[in-house]
């Protein structure tokens, strides 16, 4: 491996939507990626929270599917070679799982680890979903034309790894797909394509072809259904778009996602 780049994206607080790892599951099997190793679960989660299931092969043999963190190897076209990592927010021991993390990306000799988000935000889902990165490292900031990151207040295990990251001094950004909030239950379609396009402009590569184009407008026609039919929500959501316009025009847009990124992040608990 040439000092590839890890993606990585967690179940959990910080996937809204399911969008993160809705998209790195698509870019794993876009790319033929394949694993190589994983992380062990019984340090690091409660399984009364987060049960193991059991699956029946194809002959009937009875299996138990723990949680997984699976690295996965790939060389998309006109990439540098990439390690997916889909993973869970696990309950116990942040600080070791995310030092097994950084093990790999040092013996695989990483040169970039990029996390992928998504938050509950103040947005219309008729709108283009906006993608905001930070970075701790000014200067990876400014290379990948990212945000510094300013945020304080409560965090998640990205937020440790990315702490540990700049202590350890290996490079690392972070993105974040902004969700509606008024349906916040729905899987986002519109937020994982997001953050795959964001991904591949990063890259260097071509953005996968897939059914997700066609997932998306089925998404907002059946949004924009649900939305119809209550008027205090239709008037909200009209809002969101004159307030998404103005900003457009404005050039505030991305301002306006740091403050929603920043309040999404001091409300969980």
């Amino acid at each position: 491996m040439n000092q590839p780049i890890i993606v990585a994206a967690f179940e959990g607080w910080n996937d809204a939507g399911e969008a993160a790892t809705e998209a790195v599951r698509r870019l794993r099997e876009a790319w033929g990626a394949v694993a190589f190793v994983d992380i062990d679960p019984e340090e690091f989660y409660d399984f009364t929270a987060v049960r193991p299931m059991v699956q029946l092969d194809d002959d009937g043999s009875r299996r138990i599917l723990w949680p997984e963190n699976e690295f996965l190897f790939a060389e998309p076209a006109g990439s540098p070679a990439v390690i997916v990592l889909r993973g869970i927010e696990p309950q116990l021991r942040w600080r070791t799982f995310c030092e097994q993390i950084l093990d790999v990306a040092a013996a695989v000799n990483a040169r970039l680890i990029v996390t992928l988000g998504a938050l509950l935000a103040d947005v219309a889902h008729t709108r283009p979903t906006s993608v905001f990165g930070t970075a701790h490292d000014p200067k990876v900031a400014a290379a990948l034309h990212l945000e510094a990151s300013r945020y304080e207040g409560p965090t998640g295990v990205v937020g440790v790894l990315h702490e540990l990251c700049f202590s350890r001094g290996v490079n690392s950004a972070s993105l974040w797909a902004a969700v509606p909030s008024y349906v916040p239950a729905a899987p986002s379609p519109k937020a994982a394509l997001a953050l795959i396009e964001r991904v591949c402009s990063i890259l260097g590569t071509t953005v996968p072809d897939s059914d997700l184009p066609l997932a998306v407008a089925e998404y907002e026609r059946q949004i924009s259904d649900l939305v119809d039919e209550d008027e205090e929500t239709a008037a909200y959501v009209a809002h969101l778009e004159e307030t998404y316009d103005r900003d457009e025009i404005a050039g505030d847009t991305a301002d306006e996602l740091v403050s929603e990124v920043e309040k999404f992040l001091r409300e969980q608990r």
